[in-house]
């Protein structure tokens, strides 16, 4: 068995609180939790949930990340991603600098068809690759726009913007990630794309869904309902309505509004059964299939486990569903299972998370909570067991 280390989120929690002067009975009174899960988190005994971290950082007025520990710098390291991250930051900071007449830009036409096939690769979970083709592609991109402007070439710079976003947030550099948001909006604005900024409006309420601040997330889903409300009303602007309400049914989930969960996907599957599969609309993955997705994903995040396992046993993934999206169902898959007593059941689907999207799953702190779960609950470690945990380095 890997030999239990200070290194997990519930070392983190119980250090943050000792700096914030709070004895465990202290900081449980400020938390919707009890005093029992925060002893249980902080030794380790019970692995530490989403919305359990981000409730723990907004009283102790921290980022998740202090907790989580992101980004996970040694592993990012050794996989030879954290010198792909640098670029990156500097490629977001060309945007107010105008044509660079040094630069050497492919067509515009070449350059709009990259920014596409970036956004599949991220979809795809090829995050070295797309990180690798991503500077290039922003510095060239914003040349373009500003040498010869036109709403094509701003919308492809604002993919290439929410590239950035994707990546950053799942290796885990969520101030990169806030950076990427804000050119977003820019370049959005510059292309007169509704769609487009209610999807950025969209992006910015998940970020704060996971610092928990639930009520600014609501407040940015309903901005992004009033600026998708000013664009034609077709098929794309009703997939983006529907993601919104999906965005809007996990936060509700999150801070247990049953009634706000089952009224938003009421919505979401009211303009699903209109648009059919939308996931060809700004990469959102939004259609049928999706909502079943975020069903079940709400279940897990009231901690509805038998309910979400359940849901999750019948759900039946299209072929043309994402990668990435298949993967994180997986990753909700096992901590079902394993918070249902299904350990192998819960390896099982993160060895195959694992085998579909690596890199996502190592840098997913959602996975590496679980398998740290499962080491601890395990009275004999299997080796694949062993192997997972060595692998996210714990």
């Amino acid at each position: 068995m890997p030999r239990r280390d200070e290194n997990h989120t519930g070392a983190r929690i119980k250090e943050q609180r000792r700096l914030a002067r709070l004895t465990q009975r202290q900081m449980a009174a400020l938390l919707p939790y009890s005093y029992s899960l925060l002893n249980q988190v902080e030794c380790g005994a019970r692995p530490a949930t989403a919305d359990f971290v981000a409730a723990c950082a907004k009283v102790l007025k921290i980022d998740v990340t202090v907790l989580t520990g992101q980004p996970y710098v040694s592993e990012l390291q050794r996989d030879r991603l954290a010198e792909l991250i640098r670029p990156i930051r500097e490629a977001l900071d060309l945007y107010d600098l105008g044509a660079d007449p040094d630069l050497s830009v492919r067509p515009a036409a070449e350059l709009v068809s990259r920014a596409d096939r970036v956004c599949a690769e991220v979809r795809a979970t090829h995050l070295r690759t797309a990180a690798r083709q991503l500077p290039d592609l922003i510095a060239e991109l914003t040349h373009a726009a500003w040498t010869v402007p036109s709403s094509q070439l701003w919308r492809a710079l604002a993919s290439a913007y929410r590239s950035a976003h994707d990546i950053s947030i799942k290796l885990g550099y969520y101030d990169l990630s806030s950076v990427a948001l804000d050119r977003m909006g820019w370049a959005a604005e510059r292309a007169s794309d509704p769609c487009l900024g209610a999807v950025r409006q969209y992006m910015r309420a998940l970020v704060y869904f996971r610092e928990g601040e639930y009520r600014i997330g609501q407040r940015l889903i309903t901005a992004g309902h009033s600026v998708v409300g000013q664009a034609d009303q077709g098929r794309e602007a009703l997939a983006v309505t529907g993601q919104l309400h999906l965005g809007a049914c996990v936060i509700a989930a999150r801070a247990s509004n049953e009634d706000a969960v089952e009224c938003h996907l009421a919505q979401a599957e009211s303009i699903a059964s209109r648009t059919g599969d939308a996931s060809n609309v700004h990469w959102l993955s939004f259609g049928p299939a999706n909502v079943a997705l975020h069903r079940m994903s709400a279940a897990v995040e009231m901690r509805r486990y038998d309910d979400a396992l359940t849901q999750a046993r019948t759900i039946k993934l299209p072929a043309q569903l994402a990668t990435s999206r298949r993967a994180h169902f997986l990753i909700d898959q096992a901590r079902c299972e394993m918070e249902t007593g299904h350990p192998q059941g819960a390896l099982a689907s993160l060895v195959e998370a694992r085998r579909l999207a690596p890199e996502q799953t190592r840098y997913h702190p959602a996975a590496r909570e679980t398998i740290t779960g499962l080491v601890h609950i395990s009275r004999r470690t299997p080796d694949t067991l062993h192997h997972m945990a060595s692998w996210v380095g714990l």
